[in-house]
């Protein structure tokens, strides 16, 4: 089982970037996306449940990120609009086999598979 997250790259403040998480050998339940800046603990961003599609944001995104899934492809996407110099961190991609409760979504401990990270840059 592999995770491979790419698009990340150095954008200047209020641009877009999307990024892609494909998933190799089976589809999961629920995914996630989060993000570490330098010298700061790893948050969460958003998710997405394979079932049914339904979400959950962080209040830092809400608004300006959408999280989607692309069944054909087994691929989750995170389009990140009007980027904001606080927005650089490594993004990770995340997934877990559980279909969680919206509420747990946004709980890192709640996935058992991570990508390998991409760099997310903001200039100001």
């Amino acid at each position: 089982v592999q995770l491979q997250a790419s698009g990340g790259g150095l954008v200047q403040a209020g641009g877009s970037l999307r990024l892609s998480c494909a998933a190799s050998g089976r589809t999961f339940g629920s995914y996630g996306w989060f993000r570490q800046a330098p010298g700061k603990e790893r948050e969460f961003v958003a998710a997405i449940r394979w079932s049914d599609s339904n979400t959950r944001y962080a209040d830092s995104g809400k608004g300006r990120f959408t999280i989607s899934r692309d069944n054909a492809k087994n691929t989750v996407y995170l389009q990140m609009n009007s980027l904001k110099p606080e927005d650089t961190a490594v993004y990770y991609c995340a997934a877990d086999s559980r279909t969680w409760i919206i509420g747990n979504l946004g709980n890192k401990n709640a996935y058992t598979y991570w990508g390998q990270g991409t760099l997310v840059t903001v200039s100001s």
